[in-house]
């Protein structure tokens, strides 16, 4: 078994941030990032919403970036994937899927979360080239473009309004005709003259040859489908927070598999912090993330210094 002070588990910005002020604090630490060490942050080409960069920087440099500065001042990485969480209150006893075991007096979860998308077999494809699944962080690329949206939640209607301040045409595709979105949010799309409703309706297939060209639709009523002209299409219905390990732990989860996280990070377990989009509701955005890691690396940190 190996011990040491902090072990954070997630290697993107949440997890990282916390690892550096952690490591600052004279906090032994050690980053389990997994295979694929680094988020959802390696799938993104251009990002331009992190403050400090004035040129557009790739989610891999980011990443590489942060990873180097990391082991820089003192984090050990590791590719240990964490599969199990047990302890009420410090020390924690964390297990790996090799059997591999660590002892932590603290732990931050910072494993984020996973787009979900559509299951269309183009998306791969497409992904980065017109599909997105963040309109906040893609939606500058298709200034001047028609895109179209998927979704009824308040995620989905926030984005459609958002775009259409930079799009001639906005298209909200919606497989019912009622929506989990606030109302007041809902009267404002209907309001916005250049949203269309495109309800009853589900994306049946992206259409383009190296980007996105279009959207085929099916009404899932009349099974009529129809071709919209696009030049992006955004998917909101949804993350998938990784925190599937936290099932048997003690460790409080929301129905939808958040973690249960006060506003400094700490969780419903003495000792265990989140940050990141594994418990983040609204926003997911790096910056966001990366401020949430620090926070939860300067409360590990005082939580450890008290217990030694």
């Amino acid at each position: 078994m190996i011990e040491t002070d902090l072990v954070v588990i997630g290697a993107g910005p949440a997890g990282c941030s916390a690892a550096i002020y952690a490591v600052r604090a004279g906090i032994k630490t050690v980053i389990a990032g997994g295979a694929v060490p680094g988020g959802q942050l390696l799938q993104t080409s251009d990002i331009e919403n992190y403050a400090g960069f004035v040129d557009p920087v790739g989610g891999f440099e980011m990443m590489d970036n942060m990873h180097k500065q990391c082991k820089r001042l003192g984090v050990e990485f590791t590719a240990d994937e964490i599969v199990k969480l047990e302890g009420e209150k410090t020390p924690f006893i964390l297990t790996c899927a090799d059997g591999k075991q660590y002892k932590a007096a603290a732990v931050v979860v910072a494993t984020g979360a996973k787009a979900r998308w559509l299951g269309l077999p183009e998306e791969e494809k497409f992904k980065g080239h017109g599909l997105s699944a963040c309109a906040t962080c893609d939606g500058f690329f298709m200034r001047g473009k028609t895109v179209c949206i998927v979704g009824g939640g308040n995620t989905a209607f926030e984005d459609a309004l958002f775009l259409a301040q930079f799009c001639p045409q906005v298209y909200l595709i919606h497989r019912r005709d009622a929506f989990r979105a606030d109302q007041v949010t809902v009267e404002k799309v209907k309001n916005t003259p250049n949203i269309q409703l495109v309800l009853n309706s589900v994306p049946v297939e992206i259409i383009g040859t190296d980007a996105v060209e279009g959207v085929r639709v099916k009404n899932v009523k009349t099974g009529v489908t129809t071709d919209i002209a696009c030049s992006g299409l955004f998917v909101a219905v949804g993350a998938v927070p990784q925190t599937e390990f936290l099932k048997d732990s003690l460790v409080a989860l929301s129905d939808s598999g958040l973690v249960l996280a006060d506003e400094r990070t700490h969780t419903t377990v003495e000792g265990v912090f989140a940050a990141g989009d594994c418990a983040d509701k609204y926003y997911r955005q790096a910056i966001i993330a990366a401020g949430t890691g620090a926070k939860a690396g300067i409360e590990a940190a005082a939580f450890i210094n008290l217990h030694r």
